[in-house]
Protein backbone atom coordinates (compact mmCIF):
# COMPACT_ATOMS: atom_id res chain seq x y z
CA UNK A 1 0.00 0.00 0.00
CA UNK A 2 2.80 2.57 0.36
CA UNK A 3 3.33 2.40 -3.47
CA UNK A 4 -0.22 2.99 -3.63
CA UNK A 5 -0.23 5.84 -1.13
CA UNK A 6 3.35 7.77 -3.03
CA UNK A 7 1.38 7.48 -6.24
CA UNK A 8 -1.87 8.75 -5.07
CA UNK A 9 0.26 11.68 -3.39
CA UNK A 10 2.10 12.43 -6.41
CA UNK A 11 -1.50 12.92 -8.20
CA UNK A 12 -2.69 14.94 -6.00
CA UNK A 13 0.45 17.29 -6.87
CA UNK A 14 -0.06 17.39 -10.39
CA UNK A 15 -3.63 18.46 -9.46
CA UNK A 16 -2.93 21.22 -7.45
CA UNK A 17 -0.45 22.13 -9.49
CA UNK A 18 -3.13 22.43 -12.56
CA UNK A 19 -5.42 24.57 -9.67
CA UNK A 20 -2.20 26.88 -9.47
CA UNK A 21 -1.58 27.41 -13.18
CA UNK A 22 -5.37 27.79 -14.02
CA UNK A 23 -6.05 31.48 -12.72
CA UNK A 24 -2.84 32.16 -14.29
CA UNK A 25 -3.87 30.86 -17.47
CA UNK A 26 -7.21 32.12 -17.44
CA UNK A 27 -5.72 35.54 -16.80
CA UNK A 28 -3.15 35.40 -20.06
CA UNK A 29 -6.44 34.83 -22.08
CA UNK A 30 -6.46 37.47 -25.32
CA UNK A 31 -2.70 38.46 -24.19
CA UNK A 32 -1.59 35.91 -27.31
CA UNK A 33 -4.40 37.23 -29.89
CA UNK A 34 -1.66 38.81 -31.71
CA UNK A 35 -0.83 35.63 -34.15
CA UNK A 36 0.67 35.60 -36.85
CA UNK A 37 -1.00 35.37 -41.30
CA UNK A 38 -0.08 32.69 -43.00
CA UNK A 39 -0.92 32.38 -46.70
CA UNK A 40 -3.33 29.12 -48.09
CA UNK A 41 -2.49 28.60 -51.53
CA UNK A 42 -5.73 27.62 -52.31
CA UNK A 43 -8.88 29.72 -52.98
CA UNK A 44 -6.60 31.83 -54.52
CA UNK A 45 -4.14 32.60 -51.10
CA UNK A 46 -6.74 33.25 -48.37
CA UNK A 47 -4.77 34.26 -45.02
CA UNK A 48 -5.23 31.76 -42.23
CA UNK A 49 -4.01 32.26 -38.58
CA UNK A 50 -3.00 28.38 -38.39
CA UNK A 51 -2.26 26.17 -41.13
CA UNK A 52 -4.65 23.51 -40.12
CA UNK A 53 -7.54 25.51 -41.36
CA UNK A 54 -6.07 25.39 -44.75
CA UNK A 55 -7.51 22.14 -46.28
CA UNK A 56 -4.84 20.19 -47.94
CA UNK A 57 -1.85 22.73 -46.98
CA UNK A 58 -1.75 21.76 -43.15
CA UNK A 59 2.53 22.47 -43.18
CA UNK A 60 3.90 25.72 -42.06
CA UNK A 61 6.70 27.88 -43.85
CA UNK A 62 7.77 30.14 -40.81
CA UNK A 63 10.18 32.30 -43.32
CA UNK A 64 7.55 32.85 -46.04
CA UNK A 65 4.28 33.05 -44.17
CA UNK A 66 2.79 30.15 -46.34
CA UNK A 67 0.86 27.02 -45.58
CA UNK A 68 2.14 23.95 -48.07
CA UNK A 69 1.50 20.36 -48.36
CA UNK A 70 4.06 17.24 -48.10
CA UNK A 71 5.24 14.71 -50.14
CA UNK A 72 7.08 11.39 -49.13
CA UNK A 73 10.75 11.67 -50.24
CA UNK A 74 10.16 15.37 -52.37
CA UNK A 75 13.25 16.39 -54.40
CA UNK A 76 14.05 20.04 -55.10
CA UNK A 77 12.47 20.22 -58.57
CA UNK A 78 11.23 23.60 -59.31
CA UNK A 79 8.60 22.83 -62.27
CA UNK A 80 6.21 25.49 -60.98
CA UNK A 81 4.75 23.69 -58.34
CA UNK A 82 4.40 25.55 -54.97
CA UNK A 83 5.11 22.06 -53.06
CA UNK A 84 8.17 21.18 -54.73
CA UNK A 85 10.56 23.95 -53.06
CA UNK A 86 10.07 21.53 -49.93
CA UNK A 87 12.52 18.96 -50.31
CA UNK A 88 12.74 16.54 -47.53
CA UNK A 89 14.21 13.41 -49.39
CA UNK A 90 17.48 13.45 -46.59
CA UNK A 91 15.22 13.94 -43.85
CA UNK A 92 12.48 11.28 -45.05
CA UNK A 93 15.31 8.40 -45.48
CA UNK A 94 16.68 10.04 -41.71
CA UNK A 95 13.17 9.45 -40.46
CA UNK A 96 13.07 6.05 -41.74
CA UNK A 97 15.90 4.70 -39.90
CA UNK A 98 14.85 6.25 -36.57
CA UNK A 99 11.38 4.82 -36.72
CA UNK A 100 13.11 1.62 -37.96
CA UNK A 101 14.98 1.20 -34.86
CA UNK A 102 12.96 2.97 -32.67
CA UNK A 103 10.17 0.50 -33.31
CA UNK A 104 11.97 -2.50 -32.50
CA UNK A 105 13.32 -1.47 -28.97
CA UNK A 106 9.84 0.00 -27.95
CA UNK A 107 8.42 -2.54 -28.81
CA UNK A 108 10.94 -5.16 -27.21
CA UNK A 109 9.93 -2.92 -24.04
CA UNK A 110 5.79 -3.09 -24.63
CA UNK A 111 5.58 0.70 -25.44
CA UNK A 112 4.06 1.76 -28.73
CA UNK A 113 6.98 4.75 -29.03
CA UNK A 114 4.45 7.57 -29.34
CA UNK A 115 6.61 9.33 -26.40
CA UNK A 116 9.59 9.32 -29.03
CA UNK A 117 7.59 9.18 -32.62
CA UNK A 118 5.56 12.59 -31.62
CA UNK A 119 8.65 14.95 -30.41
CA UNK A 120 10.66 13.22 -33.63
CA UNK A 121 7.89 13.93 -35.94
CA UNK A 122 7.85 17.11 -34.88
CA UNK A 123 11.60 18.19 -34.32
CA UNK A 124 13.14 15.79 -37.03
CA UNK A 125 10.04 15.62 -39.73
CA UNK A 126 8.80 19.31 -38.74
CA UNK A 127 5.46 18.09 -38.78
CA UNK A 128 2.83 20.59 -37.15
CA UNK A 129 1.48 18.92 -33.90
CA UNK A 130 -1.53 17.03 -34.76
CA UNK A 131 -0.24 15.60 -38.50
CA UNK A 132 2.76 14.33 -35.94
CA UNK A 133 0.53 12.42 -33.00
CA UNK A 134 -1.55 11.15 -36.32
CA UNK A 135 1.49 9.87 -37.38
CA UNK A 136 2.45 8.43 -34.16
CA UNK A 137 -0.87 6.62 -34.03
CA UNK A 138 -0.06 5.36 -37.56
CA UNK A 139 3.55 4.45 -36.39
CA UNK A 140 2.50 2.48 -33.28
CA UNK A 141 -0.23 0.57 -35.37
CA UNK A 142 2.19 -0.96 -37.66
CA UNK A 143 4.48 -1.38 -34.83
CA UNK A 144 2.25 -3.14 -32.07
CA UNK A 145 0.71 -5.37 -35.33
CA UNK A 146 4.45 -6.34 -35.88
CA UNK A 147 4.95 -7.01 -32.12
CA UNK A 148 1.75 -9.26 -32.02
CA UNK A 149 2.81 -11.58 -35.20
CA UNK A 150 6.00 -12.45 -32.87
CA UNK A 151 4.36 -12.17 -29.51
CA UNK A 152 1.03 -14.45 -30.41
CA UNK A 153 3.33 -17.19 -31.41
CA UNK A 154 5.33 -16.78 -28.17
CA UNK A 155 5.52 -18.90 -25.00
CA UNK A 156 5.91 -18.16 -21.17
CA UNK A 157 9.15 -17.78 -19.51
CA UNK A 158 8.37 -20.81 -17.68
CA UNK A 159 8.29 -23.53 -19.95
CA UNK A 160 8.29 -26.25 -17.37
CA UNK A 161 5.13 -26.08 -15.05
CA UNK A 162 4.14 -28.82 -13.23
CA UNK A 163 1.32 -30.68 -12.53
CA UNK A 164 2.24 -31.15 -8.75
CA UNK A 165 1.55 -28.49 -5.47
CA UNK A 166 5.73 -27.86 -5.20
CA UNK A 167 6.53 -26.04 -2.17
CA UNK A 168 4.51 -22.82 -0.90
CA UNK A 169 6.37 -19.44 -0.73
CA UNK A 170 6.74 -18.09 2.02
CA UNK A 171 6.44 -14.50 0.83
CA UNK A 172 3.79 -14.81 -1.29
CA UNK A 173 0.82 -16.77 0.12
CA UNK A 174 -0.79 -18.39 -2.72
CA UNK A 175 2.27 -19.15 -4.77
CA UNK A 176 5.23 -22.00 -5.08
CA UNK A 177 8.78 -21.40 -4.90
CA UNK A 178 10.71 -22.07 -8.16
CA UNK A 179 11.59 -25.68 -8.58
CA UNK A 180 14.89 -24.48 -10.11
CA UNK A 181 15.84 -22.27 -7.65
CA UNK A 182 19.25 -23.13 -5.61
CA UNK A 183 20.19 -25.84 -8.32
CA UNK A 184 23.14 -25.66 -10.99
CA UNK A 185 21.72 -26.95 -15.08
CA UNK A 186 22.17 -30.63 -14.38
CA UNK A 187 20.72 -30.77 -11.08
CA UNK A 188 17.83 -28.75 -12.58
CA UNK A 189 17.68 -31.64 -15.49
CA UNK A 190 17.62 -34.58 -13.46
CA UNK A 191 15.16 -32.80 -11.20
CA UNK A 192 12.76 -32.94 -14.15
CA UNK A 193 13.62 -35.98 -15.06
CA UNK A 194 12.76 -37.84 -11.62
CA UNK A 195 9.46 -35.92 -12.05
CA UNK A 196 8.42 -37.03 -15.34
CA UNK A 197 9.04 -40.48 -14.28
CA UNK A 198 7.21 -40.47 -11.55
CA UNK A 199 4.00 -40.30 -9.96
CA UNK A 200 0.88 -41.84 -12.10
CA UNK A 201 2.49 -42.08 -15.90
CA UNK A 202 0.89 -38.82 -17.14
CA UNK A 203 2.94 -35.89 -15.85
CA UNK A 204 4.37 -33.66 -18.28
CA UNK A 205 5.38 -30.22 -18.69
CA UNK A 206 2.69 -27.56 -19.53
CA UNK A 207 3.47 -23.74 -20.24
CA UNK A 208 1.25 -20.72 -21.60
CA UNK A 209 1.28 -17.59 -23.80
CA UNK A 210 3.48 -14.87 -22.83
CA UNK A 211 0.42 -12.65 -23.44
CA UNK A 212 -1.90 -12.47 -20.76
CA UNK A 213 -5.02 -12.52 -22.00
CA UNK A 214 -6.97 -12.66 -18.90
CA UNK A 215 -4.73 -9.23 -18.00
CA UNK A 216 -5.58 -7.47 -21.24
CA UNK A 217 -9.34 -8.34 -21.26
CA UNK A 218 -8.88 -6.22 -17.44
CA UNK A 219 -6.63 -3.72 -18.17
CA UNK A 220 -7.34 -2.70 -22.11
CA UNK A 221 -10.54 -0.85 -21.78
CA UNK A 222 -9.91 0.47 -18.19
CA UNK A 223 -7.01 2.02 -20.42
CA UNK A 224 -9.56 3.11 -23.12
CA UNK A 225 -12.23 4.54 -20.52
CA UNK A 226 -9.63 6.35 -19.17
CA UNK A 227 -7.91 7.27 -22.78
CA UNK A 228 -11.74 8.76 -23.54
CA UNK A 229 -11.29 11.34 -20.00
CA UNK A 230 -8.20 12.27 -21.08
CA UNK A 231 -8.74 13.37 -24.82
CA UNK A 232 -12.05 15.26 -23.30
CA UNK A 233 -9.11 17.22 -20.85
CA UNK A 234 -7.21 17.60 -23.76
CA UNK A 235 -10.02 19.76 -25.81
CA UNK A 236 -9.98 22.42 -22.91
CA UNK A 237 -5.73 22.34 -21.91
CA UNK A 238 -3.39 24.85 -24.12
CA UNK A 239 -0.10 23.29 -26.11
CA UNK A 240 2.28 24.42 -23.43
CA UNK A 241 0.03 22.76 -20.42
CA UNK A 242 -0.07 20.00 -21.72
CA UNK A 243 3.38 19.43 -22.29
CA UNK A 244 4.72 20.28 -18.97
CA UNK A 245 2.17 17.84 -18.09
CA UNK A 246 3.58 15.39 -20.16
CA UNK A 247 7.20 16.29 -19.15
CA UNK A 248 5.85 15.82 -15.46
CA UNK A 249 4.65 12.72 -15.72
CA UNK A 250 7.14 10.91 -17.98
CA UNK A 251 9.75 12.20 -16.09
CA UNK A 252 8.61 10.56 -12.93
CA UNK A 253 8.13 7.70 -14.41
CA UNK A 254 10.86 7.59 -15.82
CA UNK A 255 12.94 7.53 -11.95
CA UNK A 256 10.93 5.35 -11.00
CA UNK A 257 11.67 3.04 -13.97
CA UNK A 258 15.05 3.55 -13.42
CA UNK A 259 15.25 2.39 -9.72
CA UNK A 260 13.37 -0.66 -10.88
CA UNK A 261 15.98 -1.45 -13.49
CA UNK A 262 18.91 -0.84 -11.06
CA UNK A 263 17.57 -3.18 -8.43
CA UNK A 264 16.39 -5.76 -11.65
CA UNK A 265 19.92 -5.77 -12.89
CA UNK A 266 21.46 -6.31 -9.37
CA UNK A 267 18.99 -9.23 -9.02
CA UNK A 268 19.60 -10.47 -12.49
CA UNK A 269 23.51 -10.27 -12.16
CA UNK A 270 23.39 -11.70 -8.85
CA UNK A 271 21.12 -14.92 -10.59
CA UNK A 272 23.18 -15.21 -13.17
CA UNK A 273 26.07 -15.12 -10.97
CA UNK A 274 24.89 -18.12 -8.66
CA UNK A 275 23.91 -20.09 -12.15
CA UNK A 276 27.32 -19.85 -12.60
CA UNK A 277 28.84 -20.75 -9.30
CA UNK A 278 26.22 -23.82 -8.79
CA UNK A 279 27.44 -24.92 -12.25
CA UNK A 280 31.12 -24.79 -10.96
CA UNK A 281 30.53 -27.14 -7.85
CA UNK A 282 28.62 -29.45 -9.90
CA UNK A 283 31.76 -29.87 -12.61
CA UNK A 284 33.91 -30.24 -9.25
CA UNK A 285 31.53 -32.66 -7.70
CA UNK A 286 31.73 -34.62 -11.17
CA UNK A 287 35.27 -34.69 -11.15
CA UNK A 288 35.67 -35.57 -7.66
CA UNK A 289 33.72 -37.94 -7.93
CA UNK A 290 35.49 -39.54 -10.73
CA UNK A 291 38.89 -39.53 -9.60
CA UNK A 292 37.38 -41.49 -6.30
CA UNK A 293 35.89 -43.94 -8.86
CA UNK A 294 39.48 -44.19 -10.15
CA UNK A 295 41.28 -44.82 -7.26
CA UNK A 296 38.67 -47.37 -6.06
CA UNK A 297 39.29 -48.90 -9.76
CA UNK A 298 43.14 -48.96 -9.00
CA UNK A 299 42.57 -51.01 -5.65
CA UNK A 300 40.86 -53.36 -7.31
CA UNK A 301 37.52 -52.42 -6.90
CA UNK A 302 35.51 -52.52 -9.81
CA UNK A 303 33.36 -50.27 -10.97
CA UNK A 304 32.79 -51.18 -14.80
CA UNK A 305 30.81 -48.88 -16.71
CA UNK A 306 29.44 -45.15 -17.13
CA UNK A 307 31.89 -43.42 -14.42
CA UNK A 308 30.59 -40.20 -15.68
CA UNK A 309 27.44 -41.55 -15.10
CA UNK A 310 27.68 -42.54 -11.45
CA UNK A 311 29.76 -39.36 -10.83
CA UNK A 312 26.52 -37.59 -11.94
CA UNK A 313 24.21 -39.79 -9.97
CA UNK A 314 26.03 -38.50 -6.85
CA UNK A 315 25.27 -35.01 -7.71
CA UNK A 316 21.55 -35.57 -8.78
CA UNK A 317 20.94 -38.12 -6.01
CA UNK A 318 18.77 -35.15 -3.86
CA UNK A 319 16.43 -34.43 -6.40
CA UNK A 320 12.86 -34.15 -5.81
CA UNK A 321 12.76 -35.47 -2.81
CA UNK A 322 10.77 -32.95 -1.52
CA UNK A 323 8.30 -32.80 -4.77
CA UNK A 324 7.68 -36.52 -4.11
CA UNK A 325 6.47 -36.18 -0.54
CA UNK A 326 4.29 -33.95 -1.59
CA UNK A 327 2.90 -36.28 -4.53
CA UNK A 328 2.06 -38.54 -1.42
CA UNK A 329 -0.72 -36.11 -0.43
CA UNK A 330 -1.77 -35.04 -3.44
CA UNK A 331 -5.70 -35.52 -3.79
CA UNK A 332 -6.81 -37.68 -7.24
CA UNK A 333 -9.47 -35.48 -7.55
CA UNK A 334 -7.75 -32.02 -6.92
CA UNK A 335 -4.60 -33.24 -9.22
CA UNK A 336 -7.13 -34.28 -12.33
CA UNK A 337 -8.65 -30.77 -11.48
CA UNK A 338 -5.43 -29.18 -11.66
CA UNK A 339 -4.48 -30.52 -15.22
CA UNK A 340 -7.55 -29.79 -16.62
CA UNK A 341 -6.80 -25.66 -15.39
CA UNK A 342 -2.92 -26.49 -16.84
CA UNK A 343 -3.95 -27.49 -19.99
CA UNK A 344 -6.79 -24.64 -20.38
CA UNK A 345 -4.27 -22.27 -19.91
CA UNK A 346 -1.65 -23.84 -22.31
CA UNK A 347 -3.88 -23.12 -25.09
CA UNK A 348 -2.04 -20.92 -27.30
CA UNK A 349 -4.39 -19.47 -29.52
CA UNK A 350 -7.26 -19.06 -26.39
CA UNK A 351 -10.22 -17.97 -29.15
CA UNK A 352 -12.63 -16.92 -27.23
CA UNK A 353 -10.25 -14.57 -25.58
CA UNK A 354 -9.24 -12.99 -29.00
CA UNK A 355 -12.83 -12.86 -29.93
CA UNK A 356 -13.87 -10.68 -26.87
CA UNK A 357 -10.81 -8.34 -27.40
CA UNK A 358 -11.67 -8.14 -31.26
CA UNK A 359 -15.27 -7.25 -29.94
CA UNK A 360 -14.58 -5.02 -27.21
CA UNK A 361 -12.26 -3.04 -30.32
CA UNK A 362 -15.51 -3.25 -33.14
CA UNK A 363 -17.17 -1.64 -30.08
CA UNK A 364 -14.95 1.29 -29.23
CA UNK A 365 -13.85 1.89 -32.21
CA UNK A 366 -17.68 2.27 -33.97
CA UNK A 367 -19.16 4.52 -31.02
CA UNK A 368 -15.59 6.76 -31.70
CA UNK A 369 -16.59 7.24 -35.40
CA UNK A 370 -19.80 8.11 -34.74
CA UNK A 371 -18.59 11.05 -32.22
CA UNK A 372 -15.77 11.74 -33.70
CA UNK A 373 -12.69 13.16 -31.68
CA UNK A 374 -9.36 14.02 -32.28
CA UNK A 375 -9.56 16.28 -34.35
CA UNK A 376 -12.06 14.18 -36.94
CA UNK A 377 -15.60 14.59 -37.58
CA UNK A 378 -18.21 12.35 -36.58
CA UNK A 379 -19.51 10.52 -39.31
CA UNK A 380 -23.03 10.64 -38.27
CA UNK A 381 -22.81 14.50 -38.21
CA UNK A 382 -22.83 15.25 -34.84
CA UNK A 383 -20.77 18.08 -33.12
CA UNK A 384 -20.25 18.75 -29.24
CA UNK A 385 -23.48 20.89 -29.07
CA UNK A 386 -25.78 17.93 -29.94
CA UNK A 387 -26.94 15.86 -27.14
CA UNK A 388 -25.80 13.08 -29.01
CA UNK A 389 -22.40 13.72 -28.79
CA UNK A 390 -22.86 13.28 -24.85
CA UNK A 391 -25.05 10.27 -25.50
CA UNK A 392 -22.13 8.31 -27.14
CA UNK A 393 -19.03 9.91 -24.74
CA UNK A 394 -21.35 8.36 -22.20
CA UNK A 395 -21.87 4.72 -24.14
CA UNK A 396 -18.11 4.85 -24.31
CA UNK A 397 -17.37 4.69 -20.64
CA UNK A 398 -20.52 1.99 -20.11
CA UNK A 399 -18.73 0.02 -22.68
CA UNK A 400 -15.06 -0.47 -21.63
CA UNK A 401 -16.13 -0.20 -17.84
CA UNK A 402 -18.87 -2.63 -18.37
CA UNK A 403 -16.02 -5.14 -20.18
CA UNK A 404 -13.57 -4.28 -17.32
CA UNK A 405 -16.15 -5.12 -14.50
CA UNK A 406 -17.23 -8.62 -16.09
CA UNK A 407 -13.43 -9.66 -16.35
CA UNK A 408 -11.93 -8.24 -13.66
CA UNK A 409 -14.82 -9.92 -11.72
CA UNK A 410 -14.48 -13.36 -13.86
CA UNK A 411 -10.60 -13.18 -13.22
CA UNK A 412 -11.17 -13.46 -8.95
CA UNK A 413 -13.41 -16.07 -9.75
CA UNK A 414 -11.10 -18.18 -11.92
CA UNK A 415 -8.29 -17.34 -9.46
CA UNK A 416 -10.53 -18.60 -6.43
CA UNK A 417 -11.24 -22.05 -8.09
CA UNK A 418 -7.20 -22.76 -8.97
CA UNK A 419 -6.47 -21.94 -5.61
CA UNK A 420 -8.95 -24.20 -4.64
CA UNK A 421 -7.26 -27.20 -5.68
CA UNK A 422 -3.59 -25.86 -5.40
CA UNK A 423 -2.65 -24.65 -8.29
CA UNK A 424 1.15 -23.91 -9.04
CA UNK A 425 1.10 -19.87 -9.56
CA UNK A 426 5.04 -19.12 -10.05
CA UNK A 427 6.12 -15.82 -7.81
CA UNK A 428 5.33 -13.30 -11.12
CA UNK A 429 1.76 -14.02 -11.53
CA UNK A 430 -1.01 -11.99 -9.97
CA UNK A 431 -3.50 -13.71 -7.99
CA UNK A 432 -6.73 -11.19 -8.42
CA UNK A 433 -8.26 -10.28 -5.45
CA UNK A 434 -10.90 -7.47 -5.74
CA UNK A 435 -8.11 -5.47 -3.80
CA UNK A 436 -5.42 -5.90 -6.76
CA UNK A 437 -8.53 -5.35 -8.92
CA UNK A 438 -9.24 -1.52 -7.57
CA UNK A 439 -5.14 -0.37 -7.68
CA UNK A 440 -4.73 -1.96 -10.97
CA UNK A 441 -7.95 -0.54 -12.28
CA UNK A 442 -7.17 2.91 -10.71
CA UNK A 443 -3.65 3.01 -12.02
CA UNK A 444 -4.58 1.86 -15.33
CA UNK A 445 -7.48 4.33 -15.85
CA UNK A 446 -4.81 7.14 -14.49
CA UNK A 447 -2.21 5.34 -17.10
CA UNK A 448 -5.30 5.88 -20.15
CA UNK A 449 -5.86 9.61 -18.86
CA UNK A 450 -2.30 10.33 -19.02
CA UNK A 451 -2.51 8.54 -22.72
CA UNK A 452 -5.30 10.38 -24.16
CA UNK A 453 -3.77 14.07 -23.03
CA UNK A 454 -0.66 13.10 -24.17
CA UNK A 455 -0.99 11.68 -27.50
CA UNK A 456 0.78 8.01 -26.05
CA UNK A 457 -0.43 4.81 -26.24
CA UNK A 458 0.22 4.23 -22.40
CA UNK A 459 2.80 1.50 -22.53
CA UNK A 460 4.74 4.36 -20.81
CA UNK A 461 2.80 4.50 -17.74
CA UNK A 462 1.16 0.71 -17.16
CA UNK A 463 4.80 -1.04 -18.29
CA UNK A 464 6.42 0.44 -15.45
CA UNK A 465 3.52 -0.12 -13.40
CA UNK A 466 3.50 -3.88 -14.03
CA UNK A 467 6.87 -4.27 -13.83
CA UNK A 468 6.67 -2.73 -10.33
CA UNK A 469 4.28 -4.93 -8.86
CA UNK A 470 6.14 -8.04 -10.25
CA UNK A 471 4.87 -9.14 -13.17
CA UNK A 472 7.63 -11.14 -15.58
CA UNK A 473 8.99 -8.46 -17.82
CA UNK A 474 8.38 -10.56 -20.87
CA UNK A 475 4.97 -11.14 -19.56
CA UNK A 476 4.25 -7.08 -19.31
CA UNK A 477 5.88 -5.76 -22.27
CA UNK A 478 3.99 -8.68 -24.48
CA UNK A 479 0.65 -7.63 -23.11
CA UNK A 480 0.95 -3.95 -22.64
CA UNK A 481 2.00 -4.31 -26.89
CA UNK A 482 -0.76 -5.80 -27.46
CA UNK A 483 -3.22 -3.71 -25.59
CA UNK A 484 -1.28 -0.63 -27.56
CA UNK A 485 -2.75 -2.25 -30.55
CA UNK A 486 -6.37 -1.87 -29.94
CA UNK A 487 -5.93 1.60 -29.18
CA UNK A 488 -3.98 2.46 -31.72
CA UNK A 489 -5.63 1.40 -34.22
CA UNK A 490 -8.43 3.17 -34.39
CA UNK A 491 -7.21 6.46 -34.20
CA UNK A 492 -4.71 6.02 -36.62
CA UNK A 493 -7.54 5.40 -39.25
CA UNK A 494 -9.59 7.96 -37.63
CA UNK A 495 -6.62 10.45 -38.91
CA UNK A 496 -5.72 9.10 -42.33
CA UNK A 497 -9.24 9.30 -43.05
CA UNK A 498 -9.65 12.65 -42.16
CA UNK A 499 -6.49 13.69 -44.43
CA UNK A 500 -4.74 15.24 -40.89
CA UNK A 501 -2.16 12.99 -41.69
CA UNK A 502 -1.06 12.57 -45.19
CA UNK A 503 -1.83 9.07 -46.20
CA UNK A 504 1.54 7.96 -48.40
CA UNK A 505 3.67 9.14 -45.01
CA UNK A 506 1.08 6.79 -42.46
CA UNK A 507 1.16 4.31 -44.99
CA UNK A 508 4.89 4.20 -45.92
CA UNK A 509 5.94 4.51 -41.32
CA UNK A 510 2.93 1.70 -40.69
CA UNK A 511 5.02 -0.38 -42.83
CA UNK A 512 8.37 0.75 -41.50
CA UNK A 513 7.77 0.41 -37.60
CA UNK A 514 5.79 -3.09 -38.67
CA UNK A 515 8.62 -4.32 -39.86
CA UNK A 516 11.11 -2.85 -37.35
CA UNK A 517 9.44 -4.28 -34.96
CA UNK A 518 9.31 -7.31 -36.02
CA UNK A 519 12.86 -7.81 -36.97
CA UNK A 520 14.15 -5.83 -33.55
CA UNK A 521 11.91 -7.41 -31.25
CA UNK A 522 12.68 -11.38 -32.55
CA UNK A 523 16.21 -10.18 -31.72
CA UNK A 524 15.91 -8.50 -28.82
CA UNK A 525 14.03 -11.22 -27.19
CA UNK A 526 16.42 -13.91 -28.28
CA UNK A 527 18.80 -11.91 -26.90
CA UNK A 528 17.06 -11.60 -23.20
CA UNK A 529 16.36 -15.06 -23.40
CA UNK A 530 19.77 -16.46 -23.79
CA UNK A 531 20.87 -14.23 -21.15
CA UNK A 532 18.15 -14.28 -18.65
CA UNK A 533 18.70 -10.63 -18.16
CA UNK A 534 15.30 -9.31 -18.07
CA UNK A 535 16.21 -6.38 -16.89
CA UNK A 536 17.67 -4.98 -19.86
CA UNK A 537 13.86 -4.83 -21.06
CA UNK A 538 13.63 -2.55 -17.84
CA UNK A 539 16.52 -0.29 -18.78
CA UNK A 540 15.99 0.13 -22.18
CA UNK A 541 11.99 1.32 -21.23
CA UNK A 542 13.36 3.82 -18.73
CA UNK A 543 16.04 4.81 -21.23
CA UNK A 544 12.64 5.50 -24.02
CA UNK A 545 10.85 6.98 -21.33
CA UNK A 546 13.86 9.45 -20.16
CA UNK A 547 14.35 10.52 -24.09
CA UNK A 548 10.61 10.89 -24.76
CA UNK A 549 10.50 13.36 -21.37
CA UNK A 550 13.37 15.66 -22.65
CA UNK A 551 11.41 15.57 -26.14
CA UNK A 552 8.62 17.08 -24.79
CA UNK A 553 10.36 19.93 -22.44
CA UNK A 554 12.58 20.87 -26.37
CA UNK A 555 8.95 21.37 -27.86
CA UNK A 556 7.41 23.39 -25.29
CA UNK A 557 10.22 25.89 -25.45
CA UNK A 558 10.74 25.53 -29.28
CA UNK A 559 6.80 26.23 -29.04
CA UNK A 560 7.20 29.39 -26.61
CA UNK A 561 9.65 30.96 -28.36
CA UNK A 562 7.35 30.77 -31.86
CA UNK A 563 4.96 32.91 -30.14
CA UNK A 564 7.85 35.48 -28.12
CA UNK A 565 6.90 33.25 -24.53
CA UNK A 566 3.23 33.86 -24.94
CA UNK A 567 1.07 31.88 -22.55
CA UNK A 568 -2.37 31.04 -23.56
CA UNK A 569 -5.07 30.22 -21.45
CA UNK A 570 -7.19 27.35 -21.28
CA UNK A 571 -9.64 26.43 -24.36
CA UNK A 572 -13.46 26.15 -25.14
CA UNK A 573 -14.35 22.85 -24.72
CA UNK A 574 -16.95 22.95 -27.30
CA UNK A 575 -15.95 25.25 -30.66
CA UNK A 576 -18.03 24.55 -33.77
CA UNK A 577 -16.45 25.96 -36.97
CA UNK A 578 -18.69 26.98 -39.30
CA UNK A 579 -18.34 26.50 -42.85
CA UNK A 580 -17.42 29.35 -45.39
CA UNK A 581 -19.10 30.09 -48.51
CA UNK A 582 -17.38 27.73 -51.42
CA UNK A 583 -13.92 29.66 -52.59
CA UNK A 584 -12.46 30.20 -56.01
CA UNK A 585 -10.33 26.90 -56.58
CA UNK A 586 -7.57 28.67 -58.37
CA UNK A 587 -4.14 27.70 -56.58
CA UNK A 588 -1.26 30.16 -56.14
CA UNK A 589 1.23 29.39 -58.53
CA UNK A 590 4.91 29.25 -57.66
CA UNK A 591 5.72 32.62 -58.98
CA UNK A 592 3.30 34.13 -57.13
CA UNK A 593 4.44 32.50 -54.31
CA UNK A 594 8.28 32.88 -54.55
CA UNK A 595 8.55 35.95 -56.57
CA UNK A 596 12.23 36.57 -56.22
Amino acid sequence: MSYLHRQSFFLVLLLALVIYIAPLAAAAEGKCAGEGQFTCPNCGGIQVSDCMDCDGYLFTDYNYGLCYNRKLFNTNADNGNSDNHYPFLWTDIVGTIVWFLTAGIATACGVGGGGIYVPMGILLLRFPPKPASGLSQASIFGASLGGILVNIRKRHPDEHIRDTKGTPSESQPGKIMSYEKGKGPMEIEGDRQKYLDGGDGKRKFYTRPVIDYDMALFLAPMEMAGAVLGVIIQRVFPNWLFLCFAAIVLGFTAYKTFKKFFAAYAKDKAAKEERIELTRRESQKILESQKKLESQKESGDSGEGGDASEAVNDVEENGGTKEETVEEHDDPKELEQRRKFLEDDSRQYPFEKISYLVLLWIGLTVITFLKGGKGVDSVIGITCQDAGFYVLVAAQFLWTMGFAAFFGWKNVKNVNQRVAVNYPFNETDVLWDFKKLQFYSFFTFVAGIVAGLIGIGGGMVLGPLMIVMGVNPRVSTATTATMILLTSSSVAVMFVMSGLVPWQYAVYFFCVCLLGAYIGKTRIDAYVKKTGMGSILVGILATIIALATIGCIIILFLNLAKVNWCVDGFKAFCTVSVEEDACPTRLLSAEEIFPH
